[in-house]
């Protein structure tokens, strides 16, 4: 598939890079977003074309993109823009959705002979921006080839898991093994600190033991223990994925105890914090339950 036109919908955090990254590949690159002004802002800063709505925006694409907040959203997408999709073009949803309603999508849009598959990524926005995102792709291998080289100007790590779906469970279940060494890496720095010692030698020590793990290599240091939370990546957001891995969870019938309080520690932070927290200001739910803040030894009142 010569891939000339993508209409690229959902300009967020992560999307804005990603579709950047396509501009800078030589693809023509229509971009559109639900905040009024955002896809104008893109053009005048990225390239590329911006449109009033994803109608305009995917008239003629050969490739359909959408990364947005939920699955709910992508069909509200679908659902508008399909009357315009030539039969033949390819919607990839990039959103962290639910495997489920991406199968439901698919079904509607292959009666009009336009087929989906779902690529959700990981690596936050550093590596979207310097396209080395890791893709979870899931659909038919033929679809994903013809592809390829749009996914490739987006990340450098491309791992086919199945079909339609697979992508999606996959990075739920991606996040949900990040949020549990999370969690369980911030008690055990309480309970350091609480001992003695120093919260930042701790990470060192993990970083150079069996204890290794993605939150102690590039959350714990440079967004807790700076108390920046700032990593681009929204507590909701990682509560969504923590409960679309427990639906699938419960879909096959899999015991997952740690799963759900993983999900269920998420969720209370979120209601705690109050909204537009991001993920790594979970570590404020264990530091209010322990009275006591990571680096320094402020104490963290439980109110």
């Amino acid at each position: 598939m010569d891939v000339s036109k993508i209409g690229f919908i959902g300009i967020g955090n992560m999307g804005w890079p990603m579709a950047a990254n396509l501009v800078k590949a030589g693809f023509a690159v229509t971009v559109s977003d639900a905040v009024p002004g955002r896809a104008d802002k893109f053009v005048a800063e990225a390239g590329g074309t911006a449109a009033a709505g994803p109608a305009e925006a995917v008239r003629g694409a050969e490739v359909i993109i959408t990364i947005l907040p939920t699955s709910k959203q992508v069909a509200e997408v679908a659902a508008q823009i399909a009357p315009v999709l030539a039969a033949g073009s390819v919607l990839v949803d990039m959103t962290s959705g639910a495997p489920g309603r991406t199968r439901e999508i698919a079904a509607i849009l292959a009666e009009r002979g336009v087929a989906v598959v779902d690529c959700p990524v990981s690596g936050g926005v550093p590596r979207a921006k310097s396209g080395e995102l890791a893709i979870m792709a899931g659909g038919e291998e033929a679809v994903l080839d013809r592809v390829d080289p749009v996914l490739r100007a987006m990340g450098t790590s491309i791992h086919r898991c199945g079909g339609v779906g697979a992508g999606q469970a996959m990075k739920a279940l991606n996040n949900l093994v990040s949020a549990g060494g999370f969690l369980i890496g911030i008690e055990a720095l309480l309970i350091g600190q609480r001992f003695g010692l120093d919260p930042a030698l701790m990470v060192d020590v993990l970083n150079a033991s069996t204890g290794m793990n993605n939150s102690t290599q590039k959350k714990f240091k440079q967004y807790v223990l700076s108390r920046r939370f700032d990593s681009g990546f929204g507590l909701d957001l990682m509560v969504k994925d923590l409960s679309i891995a427990l639906e699938v969870g419960r879909e096959t019938g899999t015991p997952t105890p740690f799963s759900a309080l993983c999900r269920e520690l998420s969720a209370s932070a979120s209601a705690l914090l109050g909204p537009g927290q991001d993920h790594t200001a979970l570590a404020q739910l264990s530091e209010k339950l322990a009275g006591e803040a990571l680096g320094g030894g402020n104490r963290a009142g439980a109110g």
